[in-house]
């Protein structure tokens, strides 16, 4: 880890979202900027850039400097390390002789990440490098227009789609090119909430606030029908929003679709890479994230309105699942309103 990033991760709480972007030499400039400048944006407050509900770092794959495809040179801002508890992984890509055949170390690597189920994020030809490590077989990929052809001679199991801004599908988020800015704005809206993912679409002069409030359900419920393709995982997970402080039992849910429950699991781990239950309580997590983050109630009483016994049960699966306590999440989310507060 370089002197840089050490000091910030010993300087400032714990960011809501981690990045890590892999530039392959020659890699598309626009859809990069698209992301790291949305990100930017959610960063901070006004226009201070300081890396504090976010934060990223550029890699290579030799730690050299690498050369964009419109000739700008980047030098990497930290080692490459694929261990950290990265919340994604960028491959951002270009040309396609820099992907067609990525080294054998980075297709174990990719797989790796894949096999601890860190979300992948190809930009451009990135999605070559994720097809060549074979995690794409029986997957929808979003590809470029331009590179079609190729793609489905390469990878003959997957399945391209030439017409999404970006796809998810299986762990893997492939995006084809463009600004990735609706890609940027929904994982913010994710982890750091609708507020900072506004605040990037305003800075960043993507649409008028009007035609935002317009286009904004129908661009969430697009991207929802995206991830969950199938029909019967779209309706089960209707009905787990409708039943997250009141978990049913998983039995009754497959019923309710007409399907075994190991039909059921298997429907979830081909489209969401979680088996149904695993799914149903990351979304109880995240409700309770949320609600830790938006409101004073106690551990307790979010717990109860999450489906968890307890709160000694919710804090053990809140551990489990992002690494420190309710409390402790709480504790550092005070101490980002303290670091962005005007003096």
């Amino acid at each position: 880890m370089d002197t840089r990033q050490s000091q910030n991760t010993a300087s400032q709480p714990k960011p809501d979202l981690r990045i890590g972007f892999i530039l392959m030499n020659r890699f598309t400039l626009v859809s990069v900027a698209g992301l790291v400048e949305s990100l930017r944006f959610a960063a901070d407050e006004s226009f201070g850039s300081r890396q504090i509900f976010c934060q990223w770092e550029w890699m290579t794959c030799d730690n050299q400097p690498v050369t964009a495809s419109c000739g700008l040179p980047v030098t990497p801002t930290a080692a490459l390390d694929l261990t950290q508890n990265w919340d994604y992984i960028v491959l951002a890509g270009g040309l396609l002789e820099e992907t067609r055949s990525p080294p054998s170390w980075l297709l174990d690597a990719v797989r790796a990440l894949h096999a601890r189920k860190i979300p992948i994020i190809t930009l451009c030809s990135g999605s070559f490098i994720v097809g060549n490590a074979g995690l794409l077989d029986g997957r929808r990929c979003a590809i470029h227009f331009t590179t079609r052809d190729e793609f489905r001679q390469r990878f003959p199991k997957a399945i391209p789609v030439i017409d999404k801004t970006y796809i998810k599908d299986g762990g893997i988020i492939s995006c084809p090119g463009g600004t990735a800015i609706d890609l940027a704005a929904d994982l913010i809206r994710q982890h750091c909430g609708e507020l900072r993912a506004q605040k990037g679409l305003k800075y960043l002069l993507v649409e008028e606030e009007a035609d935002r409030r317009k286009t904004r359900g129908r661009r969430k419920a697009a991207a929802e029908q995206v991830v969950y393709d199938n029909e019967v995982v779209h309706k089960v997970i209707e009905l787990m929003k409708h039943h997250l402080d009141s978990p049913v039992p998983l039995n009754d849910v497959a019923d309710f679709v007409r399907l075994s429950t190991r039909q059921l699991n298997q429907l979830f781990l081909n489209s969401t890479g979680y088996t149904a239950a695993v799914y149903w309580r990351r979304m109880r997590l995240e409700h309770a994230r949320k609600l830790m983050a938006d409101s004073s109630n106690s551990i307790n009483a979010i717990a109860g309105a999450c489906g968890f016994a307890d709160a000694s049960h919710l804090i053990a699966w809140f551990r489990k699942q992002y690494g420190e306590t309710p409390s402790s999440f709480r504790k550092r989310r005070r101490e980002v309103e303290r670091l962005i507060k005007p003096e």
